[in-house]
């Protein structure tokens, strides 16, 4: 298809930087988990780092996605809608954790980036895949927007994440994430 064409550029540099920041934050979280301190609850990981790893996982799924040969926009737009859809789902249960996880208290800035802008995203992802049908370029911007946006809130969270266990989790606990 053509019209994926002049996206080539664009999602070859996504997915590289997705694909590259997973790879850092699984070394990140190595190198911090020899230090002496103690582990982070588990129900916290699976609330604040695990859904960095699937929304890098998501930008680069779509670069793949975008950036394969189709005959049709039609299978593209399918996976790139579930993809909406299924990252949809996970912000809600990602925010339910939120709710019930009781080992930090989170602040706006962490309902921001952890709870409304991934929704946001993903809703726009799913609703790019929807609009494909009949505006295809609108669609694809759309699509790129979301694909940038989780790439912006994975790196937001990876680095506070990472500057907390590295600055915060050394000095005495004061209720900061």
């Amino acid at each position: 298809m053509k019209v994926l064409a002049g996206w080539q550029n664009f999602y070859v540099i996504v997915g590289s930087s997705a694909s590259a920041l997973i790879g850092l934050q699984f070394v990140a979280l190595s190198l911090i988990s020899s230090r002496p301190a103690p582990r982070p609850d588990a129900e916290a990981g699976s609330v604040f780092s695990t859904p960095t790893i699937v929304h890098f996982a998501i930008a680069l799924g779509l670069a793949a996605v975008l950036s394969a040969p189709w005959d049709v926009s039609e299978i593209a737009a399918d996976i790139v809608g579930l993809a909406g859809i299924c990252g949809f789902i996970y912000s809600l249960t990602i925010i339910r954790r939120m709710r019930k996880q009781s080992s930090y208290k989170p602040e706006f800035e962490d309902w921001l980036f952890h709870a409304i802008l991934p929704v946001f995203a993903y809703v726009l992802l799913a609703g790019s895949a929807l609009a494909a049908r009949v505006y295809l370029t609108e669609a694809l911007f759309a699509t790129a927007a979301s694909a940038l946006l989780l790439l912006f809130i994975g790196i937001h969270n990876a680095w506070d994440a990472v500057t907390y266990h590295v600055l915060a989790r050394g000095q005495t606990s004061s209720g900061k994430k």
